[in-house]
């Protein structure tokens, strides 16, 4: 049950974001088993003014930066995040086009316990309370 956040600069056409989502989502299907229609995802754009990056590593980077934070419960092993890691650098190069210098991804392990993903309840960890 990921959330991805993905923050970009504002001006690309929406078939662009909608390779972004897809992507991410295939990746995640393939490298964590996220299950169908498991998509908790949002796109926030940003004007020039808000949007900073760097060349930090010696990794030169452009506009077209994208940063992607994926929260997730922190039971994954390094092997599924380094595929993980692969696999939304090499979807997003195909498509939508962005060179992989562009692809900046941060994720996020949290306990269990510590989601509730509807109706009050925590569906998962100990002591969870069940719903239908």
């Amino acid at each position: 049950m990921p959330i991805a956040h993905i923050s970009m600069r504002e001006g690309k056409p929406a078939a662009y974001r909608l390779a972004i989502l897809d992507g991410i989502y295939q990746a995640m299907c393939d490298a964590l088993d996220v299950p169908e229609d498991d998509q908790f995802m949002t796109i926030t754009e940003h004007n020039a003014d808000n949007f900073r990056y760097g060349s930090a590593f010696g990794i030169e980077r452009s506009d077209d930066l994208i940063y992607i934070g994926i929260t997730l419960f922190d039971t994954r092993p390094i092997e599924h995040k380094r595929v993980l890691f692969r696999r939304i650098a090499d979807i997003l190069t195909e498509s939508p086009g962005i060179r992989p210098e562009d692809i900046f991804i941060n994720l996020y392990g949290t306990p269990k316990e510590n989601w509730s993903v509807g109706h009050g309840d925590t569906q998962f960890g100990p002591g969870r309370a069940s719903h239908g």
